[in-house]
């Protein structure tokens, strides 16, 4: 079967809204090491690794051999009704890797859930529906996170069950402050929170929620420090911060394991998902056992941490940690800059090149008056596609080229997609 027949097919059966890359939609049957292979016998470098889910790669032993063991045991599921013994094993070792004292982890199937029950244990405990969120942000397609969600291209709906106010700074680029040295840009901001917390809420405010680098806002985020500076006066009203860890967690940065910690500051309770399971569905909340321990009922996830999930997941903190691959974004995501760098200063095309370790994006832009150019981001797509490269998209205005390969990349594959990238651009000549 084609591309084109099975396109059909889900077009018939599947929503409208379920976005789809490429004038020619692709599925991805094989894959390994950082390379797959589509229906039709393509081979890609993956530079988006599921929307940074497969953040070892595909086709890992350690991975693969851990969930076999699960399903030679016969037992694949069993619910949190019963003790589940990797799933406490992973709970340890990730309040140990949290920060955050004596915490506790709750775990579900994906990050939207996660942030879900991040927001009913902070409007729980503070006995308070309001909510401050960042301005260009993505939490999840729920209902409540769409409702935190500051970016209207994924804001399906107005209707929402939290009180919603949303904060500057997260996204420097086009911010009416960007031009500000960062010492000034923070303080501003900070400015800026306390105003919204003093004319825009009832100052019973429940929690700030941030994403450390915004990931579908087009890996924007300030400058390191502004989140603790928040957190000061956040502490004034007593608000819960927490950090949406989805995208940013597991060393991806580079020069740290999560995303907050460039802030100097611990939150309340981070969020995770994609690349802990590396393809398996998980996602939790890690948090302060006060805040974890706030519901007032009983509550269970039939599926959230399941045998197989966690046994996938444990296996891959422990190559995460064993192999350093915090060590290697943080090189490989050096070099890919340097590279994107490069390129920007042949194409007046990229308006911005940011990111931390590997995740890392180009903004583009029309050159004549830097207005947003989303035209020419699906068209850069397309042609790195067409090259054997697959890069993410997102932002505001969907003019940003994401790029966030498996954290084992290596230096030869950085150098073939920079190579890619560059000739990509080249054919907009």
């Amino acid at each position: 079967m084609t591309h084109a027949e099975l396109w059909e097919r889900h077009k018939a059966v599947m929503p409208d809204w379920l976005a789809l890359y490429y004038e020619e939609p692709i599925e991805i049957v094989k894959g390994s090491g950082r390379r797959v292979t589509d229906g039709e016998g393509k081979e890609y470098i993956d530079f988006f690794a599921g929307i940074l889910t497969n953040a070892i790669g595909y086709d890992i032993a350690e991975i693969s051999d851990a969930v076999r063991e699960q399903l030679g045991s016969g037992i694949a599921h069993t619910s949190t009704v019963y003790l589940i013994r990797r799933q406490i094993e992973l709970a340890e070792k990730i309040a140990e890797l949290s920060g955050i004292p004596d915490a506790k982890v709750f775990f579900t199937n994906s990050g939207t859930e996660a942030n879900e029950a991040a927001l009913l244990f902070a409007t729980q405990k503070r006995r308070s529906n309001q909510v401050l969120a960042m301005r260009n942000s993505y939490h999840g397609r729920g209902f409540g996170t769409v409702a935190i969600t500051g970016n209207r291209g994924w804001s399906a709906s107005s209707l929402s069950p939290v009180n919603v106010q949303y904060v500057q700074g997260a996204y420097r680029y086009r911010s009416p402050f960007k031009d500000l040295p960062d010492a000034e840009y923070i303080k501003v901001c900070v400015d800026d929170l306390r105003n919204v917390i003093e004319t825009g809420t009832a100052g019973d405010v429940a929690c700030l929620i941030v994403e450390p680098i915004q990931g579908v806002g087009g890996f924007s985020s300030p400058p390191d420090g502004l989140y603790a500076a928040f957190k000061e006066v956040l502490d004034e009203f007593g608000i819960l911060l927490i950090s949406d860890e989805v995208q940013t967690g597991w060393g991806r940065t580079g020069e740290h394991f999560w995303g907050i910690q460039a802030h100097d500051v611990v939150p309340d309770a981070m969020t995770f998902a994609k690349g802990l399971g590396n393809g398996f569905a998980i996602g939790g909340v890690v948090a302060r056992p006060e805040l974890m321990d706030s519901l007032s009922a009983n509550s269970l996830s039939t599926f959230g941490g399941n045998p197989i999930s966690t046994s996938a997941a444990k296996a891959t903190i422990e190559y995460l940690v064993d192999n350093d691959l915090q060590a290697n974004a943080a090189k490989r995501g050096a070099q890919l800059m340097d590279g994107l760098r490069g390129i920007s200063e042949e194409f007046p095309e990229i308006g911005d090149v940011r990111g931390k370790g590997l995740m890392l994006a180009a903004e583009i832009v029309d050159p004549e008056n830097d207005k947003p150019d989303a035209k020419t981001t699906a068209t850069l797509q397309q042609e790195t596609k067409n090259r054997g490269l697959l890069v993410g998209k997102g932002g505001l205005y969907g003019n940003v080229l994401r790029m966030a390969p498996p954290m084992t990349l290596t230096e030869e594959e950085t150098t073939e997609a920079i190579e890619i990238l560059r000739d990509s651009f080249n054919s907009l000549r």
